[in-house]
């Protein structure tokens, strides 16, 4: 695990080794990133009213924006848990306090503060959401009028993406580098 600064002082992000984080990528407050995922250049993650806790392999691209963000009222410093294989479509925004695993957030999707994904949901390109709901899983949200569906199955997994940006970006990217431990 990597333990750095940056941009500010009250900035220290924990990234696993085998993740991989362009430097272009903004960083802000307490967050963690865990093992195998993608964090493009351009994409926002900050930990404004709490921290930011990433599980593994997700897939994070560009002008995507993730802020932990409290609610006028609420009480502060309530960490934003984001689960295991999620992929965050560019332009997607997400200010919810937790999202499970296996979600989707297409091209310029936005979840705001009330709306919690549970497991395998879908939220479609543009599709804006807000209320104060947890989407059941394998929920599918698209459309102008945002049409809702139960899927069948969870999204399909990011692995060979994962795999192939994991070998790319390097190669066009500046990464945030990992340190060891002793």
């Amino acid at each position: 695990m990597l333990m750095q600064r940056r941009k500010n002082e009250n900035t220290t992000a924990t990234i696993a080794a085998d993740a991989v984080v362009c430097e272009e990528a903004t960083l802000e407050g307490s967050i963690t990133i865990g093992p195998r995922c993608i964090v493009h250049p351009k994409a926002t993650i900050i930990a404004k009213d709490g921290p930011i806790v990433i599980g593994e392999s997700n897939l994070i691209e560009e002008q995507t924006k993730i802020i932990n963000r409290n609610l006028p009222g609420t009480e502060g410093n309530s960490p934003l848990i984001i689960g295991d294989n999620n992929l965050f479509e560019v332009g997607s925004e997400f200010e919810g306090k937790f999202i499970g695993s296996n979600n989707v957030l297409e091209a310029k999707a936005k979840v705001g503060p009330l709306t919690t994904l549970s497991n395998g949901c879908t939220v479609g390109s543009s599709v804006h959401l807000n209320a104060a709901e947890r989407l059941p899983d394998n929920t599918v949200i698209c459309g102008k009028d945002y049409l809702r569906q139960h899927a069948r199955d969870k999204p399909a997994h990011q692995g060979q993406q994962l795999d192939f940006l994991k070998k790319i970006l390097p190669n066009y990217h500046f990464l945030i580098k990992s340190k060891k431990h002793a």
